[in-house]
């Protein structure tokens, strides 16, 4: 059974280019071993990611996420059963929120900023399906598309 699972959460410190290259690299390598696919949007503070899977899998990953000492206030925004993915072209797509277009924010959020836990889980979701159609949504090594 498929599921997708949408998450908020804070750095507890500032995470450098670096980190969160790191993460972006476990991310890859263990999402593609256990079928995981979705999107990151980040800044170097805050997190808004969407999983998508086999509910065991995904809800594994949930929890290692949440013991991660990187993070806190992990909060789940949105759990979903799906018929199909919508981010199947990516075992983990990203998007920094330093380059997302002011207007584009604004649609989603009172304050025009990527704060997903003050916003609903739907727009959380809408944001990053809008991302994806804009082409804003990179892989790895800085290429468009799909990974």
């Amino acid at each position: 059974m498929l599921v997708r699972l949408l998450y908020a959460s804070r750095a507890r410190q500032p995470l450098d280019a670096d980190v969160l290259d790191a993460i972006l690299d476990t991310s890859l390598e263990q999402n593609l071993r256990h079928g995981i696919t979705g999107v990151l949007c980040h800044s170097n503070t805050v997190f808004l990611q969407a999983l998508e899977g086999d509910r065991e899998a995904v809800s594994r990953l949930f929890l290692n996420i949440g013991r991660d000492d990187r993070h806190h206030h992990v909060v789940l925004l949105s759990y979903e059963e799906i018929a199909e993915r919508a981010f199947a072209g990516w075992s983990m797509g990203r998007v920094n929120a330093g380059r997302i277009n002011a207007a584009t924010l604004l649609k989603y959020s009172a304050q025009g900023e990527l704060d997903p836990c003050r916003m609903p889980g739907a727009a959380s979701l809408a944001l990053l399906t809008e991302l994806i159609a804009g082409a804003s949504i990179i892989g790895r090594g800085g290429e468009r598309g799909r990974h």
